[in-house]
């Protein structure tokens, strides 16, 4: 049988590309933020990026937080992350390409001093050459 006859190219089928956006250029561009080093530290043996937008929610802490709320600072709160994102594959059960997980951080509200559960997304992904690669973002985020 002719593999011809049953092949199909995604373009047959969906049409010619109109446009990419590949990982690389959503680092750039600042929508992902590369955490490779303290990712590896944390025992990530894949790529891993966090959007921009839990960035600013769980990692982003300037001095100005530090004078209105509690001293913190960045490295330790992508740490928190990444630890926590890290404990939460190693300790799930059942299989699948994405998954939740929670930790307590202090929001940049300019008032809390106390640190409330949030919950995170975790999804295991192709990169720009098919490998495997790790993002993790906001729960209502693809």
């Amino acid at each position: 049988m002719s593999s011809s006859s049953n092949d199909r190219s995604t373009e047959s089928f969906f049409g010619e590309v109109i446009s990419t956006y590949t990982r690389a250029q959503a680092i750039e561009d600042g929508v992902l933020i590369d955490v490779g080093s303290m990712a590896q530290e944390a025992g990530f043996k894949r790529p891993v990026a966090v959007t921009s937008a839990a960035w600013a929610d769980c990692v982003t802490w300037t001095e100005d937080d530090n004078r209105q709320q509690v001293y913190q600072d960045e490295s330790g709160r992508l740490w928190d992350v990444l630890f926590m994102a890290s404990n939460a594959i190693r300790t799930r059960s059942g299989s699948g390409d994405r998954l939740l997980f929670e930790l307590y951080r202090v929001p940049r509200d300019r008032r809390s001093t106390k640190a409330e559960l949030t919950t995170l997304k975790l999804i295991v992904g192709p990169g720009d050459q098919g490998e495997p690669v790790i993002t993790i973002l906001l729960p209502h985020e693809d």
